[in-house]
């Protein structure tokens, strides 16, 4: 995925309001962006980081500037929690992503389970059954897809780090996304393959382990999502400020 402006370097002064950020440029003009990042943003929210923002001319829109990155520890970090998506949806294309490889079609926004919409549903009518690895157990699952064979993949974006190449998630109480896990774990029920594909905007991180400390809940339930045949995955990315790509999967952490 390539940012489709240069970005432009700056330092932030103060991220409030969840979505607002006001940033320094270098020629000392001040401004506010948009901040996409509905979390906390734990380390990457400090006064004197710094960024680098996006601008648009859409006349449409109220704030013209993008916050898109944040510079921590001479590293980058994507923080638009707009883009793992996409940048699914490019590795998806490009058969980047080998566990999700060989399927006939792929659907995005599909609705599922109590009022939600799957990111994605991977469909092939010829796909033999499918061998699901739980990570950190010593045993492997072999179910029997129904004929149909869909894979429900939930993408969910992650860019806190406390411990040096550690990635975590959630940054804060992440109900939404334990709700996915209980949706994901009932597809598995009725016979599909379901994944939970963790995007790391990092370059410094080589282990991913959801943290117990600042959602228990979401903790306990990706443990009970794998224990029941939802399988994780976790991909950090390579992130300049040119554009974002999703890189090499990393090892999930019990």
């Amino acid at each position: 995925m390539q940012f489709i402006s240069p970005l432009v370097r700056a330092q932030l002064v103060s991220r409030y309001k969840r979505f607002f950020a006001d940033v320094v440029l270098e020629d000392g003009t001040e401004i506010t962006a948009h901040c996409p990042n509905p979390g906390a943003m734990l380390g990457l929210n400090m006064p004197g980081l710094p960024c680098w923002i996006s601008r648009s001319d859409d006349p449409k829109r109220k704030l013209a500037h993008t916050l898109e990155l944040v510079e921590v520890d001479g590293g980058l970090v994507g923080i638009n929690t707009m883009h793992p998506n996409r940048l699914v949806a490019e590795a998806l294309a490009a058969d980047a992503l080998p566990e999700l490889s060989g399927y006939a079609s792929i659907r995005r926004e599909v609705r599922y389970g109590q009022a939600s919409r799957v990111d994605f549903l991977l469909e092939d009518p010829d796909r033999p059954p499918c061998w699901l690895e739980i990570k950190n157990v010593q045993s492997q699952l072999q179910r029997d897809l129904k004929p149909d064979h869909k894979l429900w993949l939930e993408v969910k974006n992650c860019h806190l780090s406390r411990t040096k190449g550690l990635a975590e998630f959630p940054d804060c109480v992440a109900a939404r996304s334990l709700k996915h896990l209980r949706e994901l774990e009932a597809m598995v029920a009725e016979g599909d393959r379901a994944v939970v594909l963790f995007v790391v905007q990092r370059t410094d991180c080589e282990a991913f382990k959801a943290c117990h400390e600042l959602d228990p809940a979401f903790a306990r339930g990706l443990d009970q999502a794998a224990n029941a045949g939802v399988e994780v995955l976790v991909y950090a990315c390579e992130v300049k400020t040119s554009g974002v790509r999703i890189g090499q999967r990393i090892r999930w952490v019990r």
